[in-house]
């Protein structure tokens, strides 16, 4: 299972149906549309709809990518979780990059790697980011079709250091296309990130393992309290049953004070326990009383 976790859309964009089809067909099952936002959000925030005519045997996502670059731009990212499927934060200096790797919730932290980032990744904020489960996002369309040589040199330095920070963890790869020619197969992808730094088998994970993951844990959050208790059963009290209709059986009336009577001294042993084996007491017993018998008949 490969996924794609950004693809942007819009809803005149007449080249997502043509992508769509392109990424099925490439082995895609699983593609999130990506709406872009920065600056203050709007009052009614609706997610991208799906296209129609979109291929059946792919799983359609929502996705919102926010640029932040005022701290203050966070008060609505909880409410924002509950609309879309997957919230992607975009910070543009140190102070919002630091301040989404250890307080601000959402699901993965996206980088245009083919621009000039103005700040260093660093082990400790980046390993921080990831022990909350949160994932780094390289997007390789933008500096693959980027113009000009510039763009491919900031993404494979950029690519790098992140790698190089990161340890090659927590890390996934998106296409950011906007056009089916700007997509590349999952195993180019994987190559491409082998050309990064990444070994094969953590640049596979990029695009599988990884993805899942994030998927994964945005929907616990959603269904879950704190993304740590799932209900699963409310614990309704069920109705009991309805008797099947039928023929009534008749009630016996019950009688006395329903205890069971002792059997009296002077019963004979049923048949059950007559057949049960003598204990050696008892057979002593009995070969005794046979003895003092025949020595009272000798008397006589």
């Amino acid at each position: 299972m490969f996924y794609d976790l950004n693809v942007p859309y819009g809803s005149d964009d007449p080249e997502i149906s043509h992508t769509l089809n392109f990424l099925a067909e490439l082995g895609y099952t699983t593609v999130a549309l990506s709406q872009t936002l920065s600056g203050k959000l709007p009052q009614n925030l609706s997610p991208p709809v799906p296209p129609k005519n979109a291929p059946k045997g792919l799983t359609i996502l929502t996705r919102l990518n926010l640029t932040l670059s005022d701290p203050a731009q966070n008060q609505r990212l909880s409410n924002l979780t509950q609309i879309y499927d997957l919230v992607a934060l975009r910070p543009t200096n140190d102070k919002i990059l630091l301040n989404a790797c250890t307080n601000l919730e959402c699901d993965i932290i996206s980088l245009d790697c083919s621009e000039r980032l103005p700040f260093h990744f660093k082990f400790k904020m980046v390993s921080a980011a990831i022990s909350r489960g949160i994932r780094f996002e390289i997007c390789y369309g933008p500096g693959v079709t980027g113009s000009g040589l510039e763009a491919r040199r900031n993404l494979i330095g950029n690519a790098m250091s992140l790698i190089r920070a990161t340890r090659g963890r927590g890390i996934i790869v998106s296409s950011e296309a906007r056009r089916a020619l700007s997509v590349r197969a999952p195993w180019d992808v994987i190559n491409l990130a082998c050309v990064w730094g990444l070994s094969q088998e953590r640049g596979k994970e990029a695009i599988c393992e990884e993805a899942r993951k994030v998927t994964a844990l945005a929907k616990l959050k959603r269904t879950s309290w704190r993304g740590i208790i799932d209900v699963v059963d409310g614990g309704e009290t069920k109705a009991p049953k309805a008797p099947a209709p039928g023929p009534k059986k008749p009630q016996v009336e019950a009688k006395g004070d329903n205890l069971k009577r002792k059997a009296s001294l002077g019963s004979e042993p049923t048949g059950e326990e007559a057949e049960k084996p003598l204990s050696k007491r008892e057979m002593k017993r009995r070969a005794k009383k046979a003895r003092l018998g025949a020595g009272d008949e000798t008397a006589t």
